[in-house]
């Protein structure tokens, strides 16, 4: 056999080999990505922290508005691994804090299959997260859309009036992860309670 023969080979063979290595890398961050949304939520329940998928408690702090002061909530949103934009109708409100409020968001599947996502929320700055309360939620639940389909989803909350003074503007950041394997019937939606006369369109 040829010396260039033997080249050939040889790097034919390394070219295999590290087409593998990429397929195996990549087939771990997608299964990394789908193990997301379940993971997050065992480090909730093991740690104490709120669970993602149910009501923050309220009790009686929606009885005292704080009229003297106004908070920024900015809307973020965003996807990973799975065909669907998704954005707030209204990119940012101005509430007081203990007042009831909701904001819609716009959710549409852009491929030709049915998806099933599940969306993850985070706060900044941090702190925030101890005085956001989230009474209903699309995040509570997972949401299928069918092939092309949109649909609107809500957020109701209201901010603790013990958030500190020096916190002016909070963003509400959500994230939707593709959920393999749960897909909910056609049509699916989560069921949640408007709040009249505060929806901003």
């Amino acid at each position: 056999m040829s010396t260039i023969a033997s080249l050939r080979l040889a790097r034919g063979s390394d070219n295999r080999q590290l087409l593998i290595r990429l397929l195996v890398v990549t087939a771990v961050m997608f299964g990394f990505g789908f193990a997301l949304v379940p993971f997050y939520e065992k480090i909730c329940q093991v740690t104490g922290l709120r669970s993602i998928l149910q009501p923050d408690h309220v009790g009686a702090v929606n009885t005292q508005v704080d009229y003297t002061r106004s908070v920024a909530i900015e809307f973020d949103t965003n996807t990973r691994g799975l065909p669907w934009t998704f954005r707030p109708l209204e990119g940012h409100v101005s509430v007081h804090p203990g007042e009831m409020q909701q904001a819609v968001f716009e959710i549409r599947n852009t491929s030709t299959r049915p998806v099933t996502g599940q969306a993850i929320p985070s706060y900044g700055p941090a702190l925030a997260a101890d005085y956001f309360r989230k009474v209903e939620c699309f995040c509570f639940t997972q949401q299928t859309l069918q092939p092309g389909e949109s649909r609107q989803v809500p957020v109701v909350f209201l901010v603790d009036p013990g958030l500190p003074s020096s916190i002016g503007t909070i963003t509400l950041s959500f994230t939707f992860f593709e959920v393999n394997g749960a897909q909910a019937p056609a049509g699916s939606t989560t069921p949640l309670t408007a709040v009249p006369g505060k929806v901003r369109s």
